[in-house]
């Protein structure tokens, strides 16, 4: 009786050879990374360069709104230049005569918003604002964006914060 050999693969002869534990390292890392740098949230809010934000706690996300930053210098909707800051107060030329809290170029903006919007964009039918603010500003500075935007129709103001210490 015959006695049958093992089947043995065939010897390959070629010298290449993966190094899979390299490879694992190096997606192990990117895929830290981008979970890291993974953002579930629908809207994207870049702060201005000499804006310091007041910190929170809140972990709830952002909503989609009209976006208003109010720095040391000049107050903006999304990039543009609405009014200027000087000493933490709006010029005078700004704010109207018979109503130092009213700040006129904001409520025109804001007004021109919501007559133009359109079907896309509900957030400005609704009325809401995402106001970045620094957080050495006096609250009286605030409180007169905060006036202008409700008397413009936008009463749902949110406060952008950064979440941390």
């Amino acid at each position: 009786m015959a006695r049958r050999r093992p089947y043995e693969l065939p010897k390959q002869k070629s010298t290449f050879g993966l190094n899979i534990t390299s490879m694992t390292d190096m997606f192990t890392i990117l895929l830290v990374f981008l979970l890291q740098s993974y953002s579930t949230s629908q809207v994207e809010i870049l702060p201005e360069s000499n804006l310091r934000l007041p910190t929170s706690a809140t972990t709830a996300n952002p909503v989609e709104a009209v976006k208003i930053s109010l720095s040391k210098d000049a107050l903006k909707i999304d990039k543009d230049k609405i009014a200027d800051v000087k000493n933490d107060e709006f010029l005078a030329q700004d704010l109207e005569s018979t109503d130092a809290n009213f700040i006129k170029p904001l409520f025109e903006k804001l007004d021109h918003m919501a007559k133009n919007s359109t079907e896309k964009e509900k957030w400005v039918k609704e009325g809401k604002i995402l106001l970045q603010a620094d957080k050495d500003l006096p609250y009286a500075t605030l409180r007169k964006v905060m006036y202008t935007a409700s008397m413009a129709g936008f009463p749902q103001l949110k406060l952008v914060t950064m979440v941390g210490e």
